[in-house]
């Protein structure tokens, strides 16, 4: 549905002196597609440019160098008529906080009526009857509607988020760390709400999380970025299950499990800086198997099995290859 091509996202930092300011490399050379009815998972550490990539997707980043492709037409070629008409009722989004992704002094109803009445979707009769169903789609009574979001509980905001993100029935939903601003309990609703919307509507997602458990739970791919690169891509139970780069290696060792208890990676030497990236490979400055090769230039992509890619020189050992070769 949605493809990226060589994306690179750069912008101009506030440090580097008056006359001259530092160019932060928010995205580096990204490439990337999203599929009909799939979910795609983008982890990583703060600041390895997951928000960035979800801005460009759904169109609210145009890209400093590359393309953005949308059912095979580059997004930024057409007029902003069609962005409006065609690519923005395909693609819903569902911010990180409920408490201000949504207008605190409009009701419930007209949070849900928003996006049809902004793309004249139907008669007014229509609108009404679309936010009844809205609110039976994601969990919640009708008496809500006439509620203001500070009146609803966290869970009941976010509920309200994802169906304002259905109101226009997208393919596609982008949803940044849905539910890191949720206490644990509402969390498992969430995900299994977000789960149980894809099974009946057939919906493709793009979730966004630091937290590789919750991805490995949802997606159907993962996506691993370090520093502005996608590092690592693949279907998740051959990302989580046999990781190829140290970063994905280290970064699954320091997410707890109840399942399994994968011997800790400590990461030592100097994380690097977005605005003056390391040569060669961005996670050298960190890996515990960087040589000088790691420093000549980054990686080219590695892709043994359909759909599993890496870039690294020194990739980890396969722990699926015996399984692959019976």
């Amino acid at each position: 549905m949605i493809r990226l091509d060589g994306i690179h996202v750069q912008h101009r930092a506030r440090s580097g002196g008056v006359f001259r300011r530092d160019t932060v490399h928010a995205l580096t050379d990204a490439t990337l597609e999203v599929r009909r009815g799939e979910i795609l998972g983008l982890v990583g550490e703060s600041g390895c440019g997951k928000s960035t990539l979800a801005r460009v997707v759904t169109g609210l980043q145009r890209p400093t160098e590359g393309q953005v492709h949308f059912r095979g037409r580059d997004l930024w070629a057409m007029s902003a008529a069609e962005r409006r008409g065609e690519f923005g009722p395909a693609v819903g989004v569902i911010f990180q906080d409920p408490s201000t992704a949504l207008n605190p002094r409009l009701p419930v109803r007209r949070i849900l009526r928003d996006p049809l009445d902004v793309h004249r979707r139907g008669t007014g009769e229509a609108r009404e009857a679309r936010v009844a169903e809205l609110l039976d789609l994601v969990g919640l009574p009708g008496h809500t509607r006439d509620a203001l979001p500070g009146q609803l509980s966290g869970g009941q905001r976010q509920r309200v988020a994802i169906a304002r993100a259905l109101a226009l029935e997208p393919e596609l939903i982008v949803a940044d760390e849905p539910t890191s601003a949720l206490d644990v309990s509402v969390r498992a609703q969430i995900l299994n709400l977000l789960t149980d919307l894809r099974a009946r509507l057939g919906l493709g997602m793009v979730f966004i999380s630091h937290d590789v458990q919750t991805v490995r739970y949802l997606a159907d791919r993962i996506a691993v970025l370090y520093l502005g690169r996608v590092v690592e891509e693949g279907p998740a139970h051959e990302v989580t299950g046999g990781p190829r780069h140290p970063y994905t290696e280290a970064l699954l060792s320091a997410t707890p499990s109840l399942l399994e208890r994968p011997e800790r990676i400590v990461l030592h030497g100097p994380v690097p800086s977005a605005t003056h990236p390391p040569t060669g490979c961005p996670f050298r400055t960190r890996c515990w198997k960087a040589d000088d090769e790691c420093a000549t230039a980054f990686p080219a992509r590695t892709e043994p099995t359909e759909g599993h890619r890496w870039h690294c020189v020194h990739p980890q050992p396969d722990p699926l290859g015996a399984a692959r070769t019976r």
